[in-house]
């Protein structure tokens, strides 16, 4: 995954899924990154829904919006957003979109 791999260039630890366990449930993928205190990036909109409407904790998301788009941009768009706004993304829900980058601080 090229995503995948230009965020381990950048320098992050990432811990891909599909290289681990392929049917884990939403709420497993969530428990796992709220243990290690990572922020889960992700394209399933299902996430918002454990975070906003059932008022699951969590560490960080990262809801990536990029239907559409080529790779090539969409590794380009997420790593630069990352860079941006890496200190704003702990215990945020965050959306990234083409041209948006939008950040919702979770209520404790």
């Amino acid at each position: 995954m090229p995503l995948v791999k230009q965020l381990r260039q950048d320098g992050h630890d990432i811990d891909y899924v599909i290289e681990l366990e392929r049917s884990i449930s939403d709420d497993e993928v969530l428990d796992r990154a709220n243990k290690s205190e990572s922020i889960l990036t992700t394209a399933d909109k299902d996430f918002g829904e454990l975070v906003f409407r059932q008022r699951r904790a969590q560490a960080g998301v990262i809801l990536l919006r990029l239907a559409g788009v080529s790779v090539e941009t969409k590794v380009r768009i997420v790593s630069l957003a990352i860079k941006e706004h890496e200190t704003e993304l702990k215990n945020a829900f965050t959306v990234i979109e083409p041209s948006t980058v939008r950040i919702r601080r979770q209520n404790k």
